[in-house]
């Protein structure tokens, strides 16, 4: 019986490299695959875009959250910010069957579109589904704390208070405000200051000092939790991604 999750999640800058140069998707799927990870939770996604698709010659035909999930992980994309020449959002790929998602809006103005995209997902042998969320919140920090209100009131409506819970993203957390936060409203553990006593430094991935990136945790004892840093990952994002190894606490539940 298989208890152990390996999860990453990664602010992808939308598959180009930091100043939008050159393009990275193909780099990254093959990074990521290296990982034989059992969920990815990503943002910065892009759905389309029609300027880029002309500009770069491998622009990949399927969208890139089909295109990274290559076959062998469902992938699920929350549309959040569209613009003229496309959109992005959120995504989560997945090695397990999806039982049902939703897409939930966390948008406050229009300069900053963002959402939460939740997945619930059967784990063979387990006796509750998993529940995981990928999320990108505002760079203003009056702007994160009515979106963690938010989220907290849909995690509250929508996970039960037992379910394994696995929900990471880009929070644009330098202030750590949200760990706190998270603890206190939903019962969450953040996997890095669990295990190292500290946040993840992930920005910028060339030389990460800023911890904008979290992933919280209900039901699982944190075993590995790092941050990807050097080749490959080191020209693919803005960001670096995180990774971690979680074993299921109860096998009852």
């Amino acid at each position: 019986m298989e208890n152990k999750l390996r999860v990453a999640s990664y602010n992808i800058h939308k598959g180009l490299s930091v100043f939008n140069r050159r393009l990275v998707v193909h780099e990254l799927r093959a990074a990521l695959s290296r990982l034989v990870p059992d969920i990815v939770l990503l943002q910065e996604v892009q759905g389309a875009h029609q300027r880029h698709a002309r500009r770069f010659a491998y622009w990949p035909i399927d969208p890139q959250h089909e295109y990274l999930a290559g076959g062998e992980l469902t992938a699920l994309y929350g549309r959040n910010a569209n613009y003229r020449h496309g959109h992005h959002g959120n995504a989560l790929l997945s090695r397990f069957p999806v039982r049902r998602w939703d897409n939930h809006d966390l948008t406050l103005h229009r300069y900053e579109q963002r959402g939460l995209l939740h997945a619930v997902l059967e784990v063979p042998d387990w006796q509750r589904p998993l529940h995981a969320l990928s999320v990108h919140l505002n760079l203003r920090a009056q702007d994160r704390r009515r979106q963690l209100k938010l989220l907290a009131e849909y995690v509250l409506a929508e996970v039960p208070v037992h379910a394994p819970v696995v929900l990471a993203g880009d929070f644009n957390d330098w202030r750590c405000e949200a760990t706190p936060f998270m603890a206190h409203e939903l019962g969450l553990i953040e996997a890095f200051e669990t295990l190292h006593g500290a946040p993840a430094r992930s920005f910028p991935a060339r030389l990460p000092v800023l911890t904008l990136d979290r992933m919280y945790v209900r039901g699982f004892k944190v075993e590995v939790a790092h941050v990807l840093r050097g080749l490959p990952w080191t020209g693919l994002s803005d960001h670096a991604p995180l990774y971690a190894e979680l074993v299921r606490e109860s096998m009852h539940g």
